[in-house]
């Protein structure tokens, strides 16, 4: 019998590129030779697609292809854009569809949409270069909204990249100043003090519909919030955690509730802060990490589960959908 042929797309032309190239590298390595014909499928930072290292279009490196298992964090990864580009070419893929994937990966839409389910997140404000204000005059709106600490960052990044932290309002306007500078525009968050906490989830794992993992505690050197710990594995993960088992139902409660909001699909990892209050969920990412220090293959260790098992899961979810 044949094998099947599974791309791994990994690079793109986001800010987590190398990211990205480490989740597809866990992946290649994770799927058995003698079960599949695996294809290393890259985009390079300029958009341009490669097979077996050379040059190609997305037709012909998508070619013979059966199912693609996308390791592309970021960007045209999670913003519809290679979804698309799968659905119009006919490859069955892991992973959200386009609209889904794209919300999620935009703070501002995502954060309407769970806001409307009413899944509890911190308070936050919205600027942009075109809003008409000086930055003074943005802090000083947020400062009538809700006092400091402020976390500010771009609307559609992830790993930390962009994020400032103002822990007082003169501190505000410079670091509104700086995201919008880069990104054109702003969101500025309140700051939670609680636990940092990420929770992964699995459509139809082990006989349930919406399999939640273990949390993961995430532990970090203060208040550091740079790309530089993602990269080099310095966030440690806990798993198992401390947490009582009625804080682990809550976490999961969230998660789930905000990837059905969300409609996504197949898997994510939802951020939250656990405060002495509840919980604030800080966003979703509808294509998780899987490179190593990353939290989802920790969680997945901890249930006795592998990053084989999980990505055969996977591919087994691209096939059967319709």
């Amino acid at each position: 019998m044949a094998q099947l042929i599974v791309g791994v797309l990994r690079g793109g032309t986001s800010s987590e590129y190398s990211l990205s190239l480490k989740t597809g590298a866990a992946m290649l390595q994770a799927l058995p030779e003698g079960r599949y014909e695996t294809r290393d499928i890259l985009i390079d930072k300029r958009g341009t697609w490669h097979l077996r290292g050379q040059p190609s279009t997305p037709v012909r490196a998508l070619a013979q292809v059966d199912v693609i298992l996308n390791a592309l964090h970021g960007g045209m990864g999670e913003d519809g854009t290679v979804q698309r580009i799968l659905e119009r070419t006919g490859v069955r893929y892991a992973g959200s569809r386009a609209l889904a994937s794209g919300i999620s990966l935009n703070k501002i839409r995502a954060r309407e949409v769970l806001e409307g389910a009413g899944i509890r997140m911190p308070r936050s404000a919205v600027f942009s270069i075109d809003n008409g204000l000086n930055t003074g005059e943005m802090a000083q709106a947020v400062f009538e909204q809700f006092g400091p600490p402020y976390i500010v960052k771009p609307p559609a990044e992830g790993a930390g990249r962009g994020v400032r932290m103002a822990m007082h309002i003169v501190e505000l306007p410079d670091a509104i100043g700086d995201v919008i500078d880069d990104f054109g525009s702003a969101v500025i968050q309140e700051f939670i003090r609680g636990d940092e906490v990420s929770v992964g989830l699995i459509e139809g794992f082990r006989g349930e519909d919406l399999y939640a993992l273990p949390p993961a505690h995430v532990q970090r050197t203060g208040l550091y919030l740079g790309p530089e710990a993602h990269e080099s594995g310095s966030l440690q993960h806990l798993v198992p955690s401390r947490f009582k088992h009625t804080q682990k139902l809550t976490l999961a409660e969230v998660a789930r509730r905000a990837h059905k909001a969300l409609d996504l699909s197949h898997y994510s990892r939802a951020d939250i802060i656990l405060a002495p209050h509840g919980a604030y969920l800080l966003e979703v990412n509808a294509t998780p990490g899987l490179y190593a220090g990353a939290s989802f293959p920790k969680m997945l260790e901890t249930v006795g589960s592998s990053m084989t098992e999980f990505l055969e899961h996977s591919i087994k979810l691209a096939l059967e959908r319709r």
